[in-house]
């Protein structure tokens, strides 16, 4: 379940160009489960309408100290109900307007007015994002541990283009959702694979799967949202959150190599990526021509990575495995399990509409060395990743006895 649902988030809109985004955050907040108060600073409503947040959010919008609906201080009440509060976009006149406890609107008085944390997504012209005093005020604002989310580099207001442009909507949500999650992996090192590896047969083609890596990914944006470090060995680089880090590859022999040199470190290691179980024994350095006739490729099996895990797992690790599978969910799953010395193996049924490969959404069954079976209905990637982070959680400090984050090193 996201650490979204059932949550009071204040959505604090002011009259930056990018505010035309906030409507997005608000849907999105929602769409999660939160209960979004959104509060309109007098000149985000010279830039967005009243109404659209009224009509996204989960109740009207907050516009004024003096004429609201919601009783005699607004503020007073939004910020004790919050259990966060998000800015967006945060200009420059917020920023400086927080860091020196000015209380000049509906908005800076409902954030003087709670204990709730923070989230500012800044918004502004690469030349005041610049500006030293702006950045002075956004570290000590950081010091105090306001969380800050962004800005980007790219198309501004006016034609322009440079840092300054707000984060988009997602990331800001990503950011909200972190703050809300409990740290439960911090200290710890979480080892990811994605997406799945091409195996050449010459220059331009390749044996591969359909894996999208969506699945993976998310396993490592939720991972870093509850507080670990975070790697992410993937064929596909492009949708790595930007909390982990990245180790690119392609091929199976490529993802063995990092993955026997980053899980040595790993308190946690999640198998998640489509690894091929074949590939050409000999493949062509140039393009093989159609015209020649029908090449005769010959196949070889590929490293087993995950059963090379389990032989070489340490102490306290724990050890994730993935199984797509189309048939014998259960017998096939558990025989991976017992044979590869796995913790956990994620079952799916990959011959299901909406479910594994290319999908944004996920049907799983989780079963562990100890015995247990856990299923989860079809869901979001995300919300299976955090159902394998719990399980993962509950059994970190009872395998071999070592407690989370106990590092030698």
């Amino acid at each position: 379940m996201s650490a979204l649902n059932g949550r009071c988030v204040v959505l604090g809109v002011t009259g930056g160009i990018a505010a035309y985004k906030a409507a997005e955050v608000c849907r999105r907040l929602v769409g999660e489960g939160a209960h979004v108060v959104p509060v309109l600073t007098a000149g985000a409503l010279r830039m967005v309408g009243e109404t659209t947040f009224s009509a996204l959010a989960s109740e009207p919008a907050v516009t004024s100290l003096w004429n609201d609906r919601s009783g005699p201080i607004p503020h007073t009440a939004a910020g004790r109900r919050a259990d966060a509060v998000v800015v967006c976009p945060a200009t420059a006149r917020l920023v400086s307007d927080l860091r020196a406890g000015r209380s000049g609107d509906v908005l800076t008085a409902t954030l003087l007015a709670t204990r709730a944390p923070v989230v500012l997504a800044p918004a502004m012209h690469t030349e005041m994002w610049e500006q030293p005093s702006v950045q002075e005020n956004l570290a000590v604002l950081a010091q105090r541990g306001v969380a800050i989310v962004g800005p980007a580099e790219g198309p501004l207001a006016g034609g322009d283009s440079g840092p300054g442009r707000m984060s988009e909507p997602e990331e800001i949500v990503a950011a909200v959702e972190a703050v809300l999650t409990v740290p439960d992996l911090a200290g710890s090192r979480v080892l990811v694979t994605s997406g799945g590896t091409r195996e050449p047969i010459d220059a331009v083609r390749f044996v591969g799967n359909r894996s999208s890596g969506k699945q993976g990914a998310a396993i490592a944006e939720e991972a870093a949202a509850r507080g670990a470090e975070v790697v992410l060995v993937t064929t596909q680089s492009e949708r790595a959150p930007a909390t982990a880090r990245v180790v690119a590859v392609e091929t199976a022999a490529e993802m063995a190599a990092a993955v026997e040199l980053e899980a040595r470190l790993a308190d946690v290691v999640v198998m998640a990526a489509a690894v091929a179980d074949f590939r050409p024994a000999q493949p062509s350095g140039t393009k093989l021509k159609k015209d020649r006739g029908v090449p005769a490729v010959q196949l070889e099996p590929t490293a087993d990575i995950l059963s090379a895990l389990g032989a070489s797992k340490g102490p306290g690790q724990v050890l994730v495995g993935f199984a797509a599978e189309t048939e014998d969910i259960e017998s096939n799953a558990l025989a991976k399990l017992r044979s590869k010395n796995l913790d956990v193996i994620v079952a799916n049924d990959v011959s299901k509409q909406h479910v594994g490969f290319a999908h944004d959404t996920n049907e799983i069954v989780m079963f562990t060395a100890d015995g247990a079976r856990h299923h989860v209905p079809l869901t979001t990637k995300r919300e299976a990743a955090r159902a394998v982070l719990d399980m993962v959680v509950s059994l970190m400090g009872s395998v071999d006895g070592r407690p989370v984050g106990d590092h030698d090193t």
